[in-house]
């Protein structure tokens, strides 16, 4: 299958030029040419998330350079089963994502990305990936690809905009993982990024790859722990599942949405955002009008042009039918904070601030008489947000061993300035 982009003036190109490439030439964002369809029965044959994976993706590879990889890729970004497990009260569920090597649901989609580059590596020059992060991808990527050989990787995070365990993640890695401070917001150290990747010239000259989920290579994945959540429900009650997803960048809820296109037994995706105002009052029927980003408790959601925009602008060309396909809401600091409080008092478990987020808007949603089966995302472990979650409730949250190990290493970040540039400049003296 092939990959179009967004802009529609870049050729076609194979799956696996699009997730090589990372940005299309247009300045677009590749998609699939097509979408496959499934009926649940599709896979009778096979439960683990892992099987999921690969029956769903195989589609948009057949006749492409990795379809041979591709089980061999699934199966180890896969490995590991996300619970789907009881959220206190019936019919509402916690979908934990949490479960990988830094604790977010970015783990999967850094790992299949990491996967699939490394079954493309060339061996004759290093490719250097970029990848902007408001908190938790950065991390997952440096996992995903630290100590592989033909790789670097170059994390860029605002300044003083993620949390302090967070910052210290992003900088322990050593080796072929480097972090950058950026002087800005996330919305900056994602155009820095978008800014090399269209540079075809300097592209040439450092060969780069994008780990955001600007990459297909990141997105498509995604879809498979939906598809994989709703198949189980499916399976155990008849009925569709509806998902309430912590949004900041869109991919995540773009993954959710384009699982439900292919067939998959899911019902309403909602959108739980922050104080950043730009998805909500879109589908609340304004225009879509970026804002500079608002730091929240919610960091990791802090963007104020959210990329992924313009891929349901090309699913949905019509602003009606998008606003048909999604719903989303905002949900201030206070209520983080309270939602926190309420959901380890009235439903028993501790979660992160972006998942009180999605945990507040269900909430509301069961208030309003709102029927069915939902899951919340649970998008990271509390523990990652310590200097939030535990003045909350009085308690300490242990971090996953994995976490605590990356905690007890030296950590460093390079101060870099607010401008492609000068990253241009720190990249080409690698070379």
């Amino acid at each position: 299958m092939n990959a179009i982009s967004t802009c529609g003036v870049a050729p076609h190109v194979s799956l696996a030029d699009a997730i090589a490439a990372g940005l299309a030439p247009d300045g677009g964002l590749y998609m699939p040419e097509t979408w496959p369809s499934f009926t649940p029965a599709a896979f009778d044959d096979t439960d683990t998330l892992a099987g999921v994976a690969t029956r769903l993706l195989a589609p948009f590879f057949v006749g492409d350079r990795l379809a041979a990889a591709l089980p061999d890729i699934c199966h180890d970004a896969f490995a590991i089963e996300p619970p789907l497990v009881p959220f206190g009260a019936p019919g509402d569920h916690l979908l934990e994502l949490f479960h990988g090597p830094t604790a977010a649901f970015k783990d999967y989609g850094a790992a299949f990305l990491a996967g699939c580059l490394g079954a493309l590596s060339q061996g004759d020059r290093p490719l250097t990936i970029l990848v902007a992060t408001s908190g938790d991808t950065g991390a997952a990527v440096g996992a995903a690809f630290h100590g592989r050989p033909g790789m670097r990787v170059a994390i860029l995070y605002p300044d003083g905009r993620v949390s302090p365990r967070q910052a210290h993640h992003l900088g322990a890695f050593g080796g072929n993982v480097r972090a950058f401070r950026v002087a800005g917001t996330f919305d900056d150290c994602q155009r820095m990024a978008k800014t090399l990747l269209a540079d075809a010239a300097y592209r040439a000259e450092v060969p780069l790859g994008s780990a955001n989920s600007i990459s297909l290579g990141r997105l498509l994945p995604q879809t498979a722990y939906y598809a994989h959540a709703a198949l189980r429900h499916w399976r155990s009650t008849g009925r569709t599942l509806n998902f309430v997803i912590p949004t900041g960048n869109l991919g995540n809820a773009l993954a959710c949405l384009l699982a439900k296109r292919m067939g998959l037994p899911i019902g309403q995706v909602v959108l739980a955002c922050n104080a950043n105002p730009v998805l909500p009052a879109f589908f609340a029927g304004g225009d879509y009008a970026p804002q500079p980003t608002i730091a929240t408790l919610a960091n990791a959601m802090d963007v104020g042009a959210p990329s992924n925009f313009e891929r349901l602008q090309a699913l949905y060309p019509d602003p009606c039918a998008l606003r048909a396909a999604l719903h989303a809401e905002s949900v201030s600091d206070a209520q983080i904070r309270a939602a926190i409080v309420r959901t380890r008092a009235h439903r028993g478990h501790i979660v992160c601030p972006h998942t009180a987020c999605a945990a507040d808007v269900l909430d509301r949603l069961r208030a309003r008489g709102e029927p069915g089966d939902w899951a919340v995302v649970a998008t990271a472990h509390p523990a990652k947000f310590p200097e939030v979650v535990e003045p909350l409730l009085d308690t300490p949250v242990p971090p996953p061993q994995a976490l605590a190990s990356m905690l007890a290493r030296p950590s460093h970040a390079i101060p870099l300035a607010n401008d492609a540039d000068a990253l241009r400049a720190t990249l080409r003296i690698d070379q």
